[in-house]
């Protein structure tokens, strides 16, 4: 389709001015056309936009309101964009728009205020648009009230269909007729099927069972089936299993228990397809064999890996303490651990200042930058958790007060 686009580009971020007057303009004629494209970044880095719906407040020149939902096109590059339907395309004039975002666990943002135009066309000009209100939800609850009236309607019927049987209740007489009639039918039927030995399905039925699919994807209980410890995972057949200590995992000589879902095709060149699914944390990978072979294992990134929240770190050394304007906080997000903000106190060398329930597979050292002489000092995040202090290197030591760290690990 055809549209007259309105790009925005915002930053998320507590420092941008209140409201953003654009050169957009539309016209009172671009009924389907006009769009507005919104690119949302915050830090430098898209803002992804999973777990989360947004809603585009519109305040028409005229009084008009009109809250809908915005269409997002990719969550994780933050794009989303809003065509004006053919009620708020008429209100011609200066638009006063904000734009909020709303997330699965109760939190909410404001994004931006702006504006921008729409121009009465020349077609339009002896058109006044009436003042309007439209508000997603409100249109919600009328939906439901629809669908209980249309239920109501639904039983009513039912129990006037019952109250007509109570008026069809026939004689004594009556009802013995009929159940001598029946009783005659089934006494035929009896006698004419005596010498039947297929009395309870016709043959048909029975060669269709016996052709049927004999492929059984579980036990006869049902449940997952359990494998052997070293076999390999690429050989097992289409069905549903779980296991450990399996060759061809995921992860390198990963003792954990999984769970497989293994399909393969029916053609003879080995194409198949195999989900696994780490018990103990969630993790799932996704692995394909095509033409040339098996693919690779891809990871499933999950929603508190793309969104996720910021935590004081628990400083464990007596000699350091928080850092009142910017405390040292921690946050996992992509199988990585982002550090943070400040702690004053100078603790001695190789002492551990912090442990972590987050453990890299290998030890990570980096540098933090020394506050109050220029210089820097060495930490460690150790295997076992544990954040460690190795030293400083300042213009003058005695005058070093606190330290800043921003730093991300890899954990695997």
């Amino acid at each position: 389709m055809i549209h007259k686009n309105g790009p925005l580009d915002f930053n998320v971020n507590a420092f941008t001015s209140s409201s953003v007057s654009t050169s957009i303009n539309f016209w009172t004629q671009d009924r389907q056309t006009a769009r507005l494209t919104f690119k949302l970044t915050k830090d430098g880095v898209p803002l992804p936009l999973a777990a989360v719906t947004g809603k585009l407040v519109l305040v028409m020149s005229d009084g008009s309101r009109f809250i809908r939902d915005i269409t997002i096109i990719d969550r994780v590059d933050g794009q989303a964009e809003y065509i004006l339907s053919d009620q708020e395309v008429k209100h011609y004039g200066n638009v006063q728009a904000e734009l909020n975002l709303y997330y699965t666990n109760d939190q909410s943002m404001s994004v931006h205020q702006f504006s921008f135009n729409i121009s009465k066309s020349l077609i339009d000009q002896d058109i006044v648009p009436i003042t309007e209100y439209y508000v997603a939800e409100f249109e919600d609850l009328r939906a439901k009230i629809n669908e209980l009236y249309k239920e109501s309607i639904h039983k009513i019927d039912d129990l006037r269909a019952k109250f007509n049987d109570l008026d069809a209740f026939e004689t004594k007489d009556g009802a013995q007729d009929k159940a001598d009639a029946a009783l005659a039918t089934a006494k035929k039927y009896t006698d004419d099927h005596a010498n039947n030995h297929e009395i309870h399905v016709v043959k048909n039925d029975k060669d269709k069972w016996n052709n049927g699919q004999l492929y059984k994807l579980t036990p006869d209980d049902g449940k997952v089936k359990q494998t052997p410890k070293d076999v390999n995972l690429f050989s097992l057949g289409t069905g549903y299993y779980m296991g450990w200590g399996l060759a061809s995992l995921p992860v390198a000589n990963d003792t954990s228990w999984y769970y497989f879902e293994v399909l393969e095709t029916s053609h003879t060149n080995g194409l198949k397809r195999i989900i696994a699914t780490r018990s103990s944390d969630n993790r799932t990978w996704i692995g394909t064999f095509h033409t040339n072979g098996f693919t690779g294992w891809k990871r499933i990134l999950t929603d508190d890996e793309l969104s996720s929240t910021w935590n004081q770190v628990t400083l464990t050394n007596g000699m350091t303490k928080q850092f009142a304007g910017n405390p040292l906080k921690f946050s996992i997000r992509q199988n990585a651990i982002h550090l943070r903000g400040s702690f004053e106190g100078i603790p001695a060398n190789d002492a551990v200042i912090a442990r972590f329930a987050q453990k890299p597979k290998s030890k990570s050292a980096f540098l933090a930058a020394t506050v109050g002489s220029y210089g820097s000092a060495r930490f460690t995040l150790d295997t076992d958790g544990s954040l460690r202090f190795d030293g400083m290197s300042a213009n003058d030591s005695s005058y070093v007060s606190r330290f800043e760290i921003n730093e991300e690990i890899q954990l695997w």
